[in-house]
């Protein structure tokens, strides 16, 4: 087997291993890299994507931490690299800077991600909110009345707009599409509040982020490393996670099926991976299982990074065949079992004892199982992990500002987008019902609106009706209203009808969508 064919992670170690090679036709088959903090899983996951950039592979990764962006520079020569490489018969290092790519959901250390609220969809919009069955309920309909209606709803406002709109025609909208209360709106709207104070605003508009960005090469063949800087946004580790998992459904939804190619479209690295699943409903870690499951064959594999192998569901992890265990701390009762739990994962080798070594594993060093020529998961091994070949550590400020001057996507999303959308599209709505209201024919027929009745046209709502009417001067009053329709009447009638007869456009949005309508 060429060695251009495979990603080198190391060898040697006590047992005097073989080298340990992952072969980057399996590279689509998933990942796990795992380990106590402070073990080495950054480098071996920094290490990774070196190996499969230099193969022409594009990479997406997450710095948590912020001690990757390094990889955009050569890395230094040590002593102590030196005599790891001659230990694990690496000839050279070949220290050398990797092609890189900063992102950044806020704009302040790399590109600008977005990604519209139509494409987020009401199930992770629901997911990143927290909201009840009721709430997310409400969150559907909303998106139902967009798609129906052609209310684009592509940033938070245009959500608030419709919701509004909601709470204000809950009665004719109840009856059409099942119950919508002010509760379980007003809810939603606070929610949007804390949501928009932690960011958010900045992430869901326009322009959206576009998958090829993310699978770029280099003219001489190396693939981009897309990094995406997320230490402000670990402080919202809901948004991160949510935002990981609609890329994840994007790539699905947009990528053609390849199969098993000789080697993998995109390569994902998902860090702090726990977080995607803590407190998650049973429905959405089988929708993440499925998308484990059925990426692979869109050439797309996935690394799940994480402290502890039982923070990812074993449905999950039955999935992920490539394996890097750096070691556990077995310091209380639970942590043993979780180490006992870990080892059994694995296949044994008749060296050493499995349980002992993943506890015994110093730093940059690890227990290794990669999948064989067969598909088949290998033996365990102890293996020393390789050098980096680009710095380690954080970049300094001027450096990366060097690197976003030079990305091939520089300018591209730098400056928000604000299209008329539902916001917009409302907000005429209500000016057209107010001068309709205003209009003389309207007070011949009716009489002059009190304010509380020209602020009910503002917001679409039909006049109050009462009993008692008495007629002074000619005209009713403090009673029932004429049997004549006003203008307010007539248009919330024609709002009814429209609802009737609309064809419902409806939007095609990444969140999940084709690939959980079965398969």
């Amino acid at each position: 087997m060429r060695n251009e064919d495979t990603v080198f992670l190391g060898g040697g170690g006590p047992e005097q291993s073989d080298p340990q090679r992952l072969l980057l036709r399996l590279g689509n088959r998933h990942g796990l890299i795992a380990g106590a903090t402070g073990t080495g899983k950054t480098i071996t996951m920094q290490i990774m994507a070196e190996g499969f950039s230099r193969a022409g592979v594009p990479v997406f990764l997450t710095d948590v931490k912020g001690d990757v962006g390094g990889m955009a520079q050569p890395g230094t020569p040590r002593d102590a690299f030196s005599r790891r490489a001659a230990t694990i018969g690496l000839d050279d290092i070949g220290f050398a800077a990797c092609p890189v790519i900063f992102w950044d959901l806020f704009g302040q250390q790399g590109h600008p991600v977005r990604a519209t609220v139509a494409d987020m969809g009401p199930l992770l919009l629901s997911r990143v909110m927290d909201l009840t069955e009721a709430q997310e309920g409400v969150i559907n309909i909303a998106f139902r009345i967009s798609d129906e209606n052609g209310w684009p709803i592509l940033d938070l406002k245009d959500l608030r707009a419709i919701l509004a709109f909601m709470a204000e025609n809950r009665a004719e909208l109840s009856a059409r599409y099942g119950n919508v209360t002010t509760a379980s709106v007003g809810a939603i709207q606070r929610r949007l509040l804390v949501l928009e104070n932690q960011g958010a605003a900045m992430f869901m508009g326009e322009p959206a982020l576009r998958i090829d960005d993310l699978m770029r090469q280099t003219p001489d063949g190396r693939g981009y490393v897309s990094i995406l800087h997320a230490e402000r946004l670990m402080n919202t580790p809901r948004l991160y996670a949510t935002f990981l998992l609609w890329l994840l459904s994007e790539l699905f939804e947009q990528l053609p099926e390849v199969g098993d190619p000789p080697k993998p479209k995109l390569v994902f690295f998902f860090d702090e991976a726990h977080l995607l699943f803590n407190g998650a409903p049973r429905a959405l870690v089988e929708k993440i299982e499925r998308v484990a499951r059925l990426i692979r064959s869109k050439g797309v594999g996935v690394y799940f990074v994480t402290q502890n192998p039982d923070d990812v569901p074993d449905t999950v992890l039955a999935q992920l065949g490539n394996r890097v265990q750096h070691a556990l701390r077995a310091f209380t009762a639970r942590d043993q079992q979780a180490l006992r739990r870990a080892a059994q994962t694995y296949r044994a080798n008749p060296r050493f004892d499995t349980e002992a070594a993943i506890r015994d594993v110093g730093v940059g060093e690890a227990v290794t199982s990669l999948l064989d020529d067969r598909g088949a998961p290998g033996m365990v091994e102890r293996t020393l992990i390789r050098p980096p070949a680009s710095a380690m550590g954080p970049i300094a400020p001027p450096v990366r500002a060097q690197v976003l001057a030079a990305s091939p996507v520089a300018g591209v999303y730098d400056t928000a987008i604000d299209r008329d959308s539902a916001h917009e599209m409302l907000a005429r709505r209500a000016e057209e019902a107010a001068q309709a209201a205003d209009t003389p024919a309207a007070s011949a027929q009716d009489g002059p609106l009190g304010t509380e009745e020209f602020n009910r046209a503002r917001r679409y709502q039909p006049p109050a009706r009462a009993s008692g009417a008495r007629q002074i001067g000619g005209r009713q009053t403090g009673g029932r209203a004429a049997r004549s329709d006003s203008p307010v009447d007539a248009f919330a009638k024609s709002f009814a009808r429209q609802l009737g007869t609309q064809s419902g456009r409806a939007l095609t949005r990444g969140v999940l969508g084709t690939l959980f309508r079965g398969r």
